[in-house]
């Protein structure tokens, strides 16, 4: 009979030692690739992405901006990820690059040679990156200011009618690399036709069928702020429900604290919640969501996107780049006509979408949660919680440290 923990024996074994030797060399390889893209930036676009592979105690980035980790609405994860290589100042040679190429003049022979025209003519306020896709269908929602959002309007009843009911507004936010379809395909299909409620399922800043701007730092303020302009401001919403889920939760609860006079209740699904501690709430996140381990694979799969930037850049450019490709492989393979929206879904984003959400939302919204559930309990919202016990991503922990600060 074989014994109950072996698989937990087997799991430590594998983010043991062998889990240190394969991040170290994920540390090298995400310091090549930021030499790589600034190179290819420069060669492509005649621009100089900024990046955040610096010394925290460094006042400017390698693109010149402000170093903005003590700034409130920006995670300081965004700059202290632990690299040895980066720390050992393996990085000196992508500072003197620019100048390097300028005086060989290879950037200047390349564009000429291997960059198409038209590429060159795209205009760089509405396009995305080289990097990223630029097919009609990503780049058209960039033609808009408003987030995209699916409504269901209520079907009311004779009953209803006669009853005199106000129509009840609930905003159903979804989680990370996720769309509204999270919802629509879910909880929408099992929702009772005739009822006195509205449903607004919003595709975040960045994901979905939403614009996804490429000077946006998505930060919590900006999500909240787009989904006030482009729903409770567009509908006239005096009075609202917030149901969120995973990285929609953080968003779902800044935004009801916002608006604690007009939000009903909150519902919260598998809420990433981490308590202000001396490292900070960031920090906290970052370390414990996004854990350095092998396994299981969606442990890695993260914690490779959170740590390493160029990493996760270089994987949204094989994969979400050439989502249309990867899908018909996937059709063809499995002989499907449509693929599942969870499919579609992990495609549409950019990579500074996902990057700086995962970073300012998950970890550096962490920091405010407490100061907005204390605003929403102060007003008398009610709050709801539902956790797994079995969440591979957020641990159950998250839901007893909520109820240990704040009761219920």
């Amino acid at each position: 009979m074989i014994d109950s923990s072996f698989p937990e024996k087997c799991k430590s074994v594998i983010n043991g030692g062998p889990s240190w030797a394969v991040f170290c060399l994920l540390d090298l390889l995400d310091s090549f690739l930021c030499i790589v893209f600034r190179f290819l930036d420069e060669v492509m676009e005649e621009k100089l992405e900024s990046c955040h592979c610096k010394d925290p105690q460094e006042t400017t980035d390698f693109a010149g901006y402000e170093f903005l980790s003590d700034h409130r609405q920006f995670s300081e994860t965004l700059y202290r990820r632990r690299n040895i290589f980066r720390q050992a100042g393996f990085l000196q040679l992508a500072r003197k690059l620019p100048e390097i190429t300028k005086k060989i003049g290879i950037v200047t022979f390349l564009r000429k040679f291997l960059v198409p025209e038209k590429l060159k003519k795209v205009p760089r306020e509405v396009a995305n990156r080289w990097s990223d896709c630029r097919c009609k269908t990503c780049v058209s929602c960039s033609n808009t200011d408003l987030l995209n959002v699916i409504v269901k309007q209520p079907s009311l009843s004779q009953a209803l009618l006669m009853s005199n009911k106000p129509v009840e507004n609930v905003i159903f936010i979804h989680g990370f690399l996720a769309s509204s379809s999270f919802w629509t395909n879910t909880v929408f299909k099992y929702l009772p036709e005739k009822t006195n409620y509205r449903f607004f399922a919003v595709d975040l800043l960045g994901f979905g069928n939403s614009p996804k701007p490429r000077d946006s730092r998505y930060s919590l303020q900006e999500h909240v702020e787009m989904i006030e302009k482009s729903v409770i401001l567009r509908n006239n919403l005096t009075s609202f429900h917030v149901v969120a889920h995973s990285m929609g939760c953080i968003i779902g609860v800044a935004l009801a604290a916002k608006f604690s006079d007009s939000v009903k209740s909150v519902a919260l699904v598998a809420p990433p919640y981490f308590a202000d501690s001396k490292r900070g709430a960031s920090c906290d996140a970052l370390d414990v969501i996004t854990e350095k381990k092998l396994w299981p694979p969606t442990s890695f799969f993260l914690a490779m996107m959170a740590w390493y930037e160029h990493i996760c850049r270089g994987a949204c450019f094989v994969v979400c780049k050439h989502h249309r490709t990867w899908e018909w492989i996937i059709k063809t393979v499995t002989w499907r006509r449509k693929l599942p929206t969870s499919i579609v879904d992990f495609t549409k984003h950019t990579h500074r979408s996902a990057w700086h959400s995962m970073h300012n939302v998950i970890c550096g919204g962490a920091k405010f949660t407490d100061k907005h559930l204390e605003t929403l309990i102060n007003s008398g919202v009610q709050i709801y919680v539902v956790q797994g016990d079995k969440d591979d991503i957020v641990p159950i922990d998250c839901l007893w440290n909520m109820k240990a600060n704040f009761g219920g």
